[in-house]
């Protein structure tokens, strides 16, 4: 029986300060929709559907009330940052080509973090001065399974640990020194798994959307640094999202999505949890919800949830997966 790992997260450092200052803006979903009601869609149903992640319902309504008046805020902060580099390398006297705008975006398993990674993707493409924006998942930087194994870690996949963090930081160094190809390793969901001989190759984009389960981690000194060298992924970024709900809501939409993936990945022969597509509706329930409390929940608990506030914004979700209110760090 696995131990319940959930923990009582102390309030906010801010709570209690005078006249009830805070250093966010806390906007509810309609005063944020209103922010860009003058701006067009440019989604068509067919595209997002393309988008959407599996059990991650969205539908354009949500795109025009949430991620467009994101996506706005985002171009303003890529060209503000445009903006900054050109007067320092005025100052420098240099004439070094700016590089790209790094977006982080953190969340649990199934929270909906993937969608909103390729939503705002495509969004920021269509904005005139961000043409080329590219995503980078972080699993492929997971250790492969051999390496898991080998460690006795593979039921803490996706756990800090099972990452090469390494690797990931000399990613983020080589995309922020400019260099004007980077290689990341790629995964494979089917057998959930690195695949050794393929690679993703990141041009030089305007933009780089980084999506993880724990890209908001801080620096830790086990990675072989030394203590005034090391350095965090987030410490890359130039803004960071996360995207939160509450965990009941999180877990139901973890099974619902368990339940559908025994229908399609899981019935691939190839696939690497194969096994699963034989269960009943009552057998994957168990064995999803078993795996929720025994992995994800407490992956959550422990490491993602107590990165929530070291993010620039937080998008707040619903049982239903809309978003109900957006915080958003104070300048």
């Amino acid at each position: 029986m696995a131990q319940n790992t959930t923990e009582v997260h102390p309030a906010p450092l801010w709570t209690g300060l005078p006249g009830g200052v805070t250093p966010y803006v806390d906007l509810g979903r309609s005063e944020w929709s209103a922010l860009a009601e003058s701006t067009p869609l440019p989604l068509s149903e067919a595209e997002l559907a393309r988008l959407a992640g599996l059990g991650d319902p969205i539908d354009l309504h949500e795109v025009a009330t949430v991620y467009l008046p994101l996506s706005r805020l985002l171009n303003l902060f890529s060209a503000g940052t445009g903006m900054l580099h050109t007067v320092t390398s005025t100052f420098l006297r240099e004439r070094s080509a700016r590089t790209p705008f790094v977006i982080g975006v953190a969340g649990s398993v199934a929270v909906g973090k993937s969608t909103t990674a390729r939503v705002l993707r495509e969004l920021l493409a269509r904005w005139p001065d961000t043409p080329r924006v590219e995503l980078v998942t972080t699993d492929g930087f997971l250790y492969p399974n051999a390496v898991l194994q080998e460690r006795n870690i593979m039921h803490r996949k996706g756990f800090p640990e099972s990452y090469d963090r390494r690797a990931l930081l000399r990613f983020m160094a080589a995309v922020k020194s400019g260099a004007g190809e980077v290689e990341a390793p790629k995964y494979d969901h089917l057998t959930y798994d690195i695949l050794p001989d393929e690679k993703i190759v990141v041009h030089k984009p305007d933009v780089l959307i980084v999506e993880g389960l724990n890209v908001l981690q801080p620096a830790r000194l086990d990675d072989g640094a030394e203590v005034a060298s090391a350095l965090a992924v987030s410490d890359f970024f130039d803004f960071s999202i996360y995207v939160d709900a509450a965990e009941p809501d999180i877990r139901q939409w973890f099974v619902r999505r368990f339940l559908r993936l025994r229908e399609t990945a899981f019935a691939d022969p190839d696939s690497f949890f194969h096994r699963y597509s034989v269960l009943t509706d009552e057998q994957a329930i168990a064995t999803a919800t078993e795996v929720w409390t025994q992995i994800n929940e407490p992956n959550l608990t422990q490491n993602i949830l107590p990165t929530r506030g070291r993010a620039n914004l937080v998008l707040t979700k619903g049982p239903d997966h809309a978003v109900t209110n957006v915080r958003l760090r104070k300048l």
